[in-house]
């Protein structure tokens, strides 16, 4: 009887896969100064064989068990330089896990109470896998899990609305602040929106265009800029400004050119008077030097991220990074000239900005959000899909590029299990996932 799954270390069962084995036992291969993946292949093989013979009766083996099996494969076979490196590769794997397992509450500061509250939402609305996202497509109830999951976000946002406006305090500057393509944007308009039907008068002050010219920016060893480190910004600036408008002074506010890379000369006037509340929409609007200027009790800190709690057809939960990438790959090909191709390969200054950035100061945030809606994925499988082969091509042969091939390859996988929805007219003008595939009715 041959296995078909396996148990992960934390108790999930998932479909076993040879080709995981061969890379593993090649990984050692490589490890002792050898290049025979076809004799990776071949061991794996037998270990296929060995595990199957081992687990006839029917019972699941665990990732440890076939590992055990594949350490005495390879010393059957007189291979033991590899399988001493296939024991080292073991052991420090699982120093990393014990590693990370320690720094938890270090990398996610996002309450878990909230995350629950998204993934039974979801579980309610049965979209809370990949599975059941697909049946709502086959059964033409995509159009009704669109209208539920709007309503809800936008509850939302009325819900932060009136804590802002609360009588108890003197808000005089509301910062939404979330790692890249979270949904920053239009949130802080429909925010906007609501404080304006409570009698307030909200200013948005963009910090877009508070961004160095291109030939200021940090750069790393290979020459490419990084729009993701807050040193991107004008940070003295920005704080020259709010402490002007906070003292009902005008300030000239700098424009941006994302395809030029530059400040053209022209300026904005801006001011803010005595009943208006200014809005901050910033990647980097917990990172203390953007604000230090003004007093904590004058803010409002509202923290967005795109929770997706949505698991893949193995029982992963999708990466809140990767839906954020799709939503990026998508927005930067049609708004801001930029390759998708290049935006996978950049990602990594976004994922290292947001853990130096943003994660540290999650916890002093006053209202974490969520920004994702349960339905994208099978938006992006449509805008996304067939440029994918493409692009982990022109990463696979590039070492300096692992990482991008890497993420390109485990997102490719991740769409090929969703189906396609081919009419998006379904999606209201006004939603938060129309700032990324466009067709929206905001201006931005």
């Amino acid at each position: 009887m041959a296995v078909e799954a396996i148990i992960k270390r934390d108790g999930r069962v998932v479909v076993f896969n040879k080709i995981k084995i061969v890379d593993a036992i090649f990984r050692a291969v490589v490890g002792v100064g050898g290049s025979d993946r076809a004799l990776a292949e071949r061991l794996a093989d037998e270990v296929v064989k060995k595990t199957d013979e081992a687990f006839s009766n029917g019972v699941v083996p665990t990732v440890e068990g076939v590992q055990d099996i594949v350490e005495k494969t390879l010393v059957e076979h007189g291979h033991y330089k590899t399988a001493k490196a296939y024991i080292l590769y073991r052991a420090e794997h699982e120093r990393i896990r014990e590693k990370k397992s320690s720094h938890i509450a270090v990398e996610d500061n996002i309450p878990y109470k909230l995350l629950w509250k998204v993934f039974t939402w979801n579980v309610d609305h049965r979209c809370d896998n990949i599975e059941r996202l697909n049946e709502h497509i086959e059964k033409a109830t995509f159009p009704g899990l669109i209208e539920d999951a709007e309503k809800l976000y936008h509850s939302e946002i009325s819900k932060v609305a009136g804590k802002i406006v609360s009588p108890e305090k003197n808000i005089r500057v509301v910062i939404v602040a979330g790692p890249s393509s979270s949904g920053k944007t239009t949130t802080t308009i429909k925010i906007g929106e609501k404080m304006k039907e409570r009698g307030k008068e909200f200013v948005l002050l963009g910090l877009d265009n508070y961004f160095r010219n291109l030939d200021q920016h940090p750069k790393d060893e290979y020459g490419d800029h990084d729009y993701e480190s807050p040193q991107a910004l004008d940070l003295p600036l920005i704080n020259e400004h709010l402490s002007e408008l906070l003292a009902g002074r005008k300030v000239q506010m700098p424009i941006y050119d994302f395809k030029t890379g530059k400040r053209i000369s022209k300026t904005k006037e801006f001011e803010l008077l005595p009943n208006q509340i200014l809005l901050i929409d910033s990647l980097h609007g917990l990172y203390p030097d953007l604000t230090s200027n003004i007093p904590h009790e004058l803010k409002f800190k509202f923290y967005i991220e795109s929770l997706c709690q949505i698991k893949d057809t193995n029982g992963e939960f999708v990466r809140w990074t990767d839906l954020r990438m799709l939503r990026r790959m998508v927005r930067d090909s049609w708004h801001r000239a930029f390759n998708p191709e290049k935006t996978v390969g950049h990602w990594h200054y976004v994922r290292a900005s947001e853990k130096k950035y943003i994660v540290p100061f999650i916890n002093k945030a006053d209202h974490v959000f969520n920004g994702s809606m349960p339905y994208e994925l099978p938006l992006y499988r449509k805008h996304l899909y067939r440029l994918f082969p493409d692009i982990i091509k022109s990463y696979s042969n590039d070492p300096k590029k692992l990482d991008a091939s890497i993420r390109a390859t485990r997102v490719y996988d991740l769409l090929s299990q969703v189906k396609e929805l081919e009419d998006e007219s379904c999606v209201p003008l006004n939603s938060v996932v129309r700032e990324f595939i466009g067709g929206s009715s905001y201006q931005y």
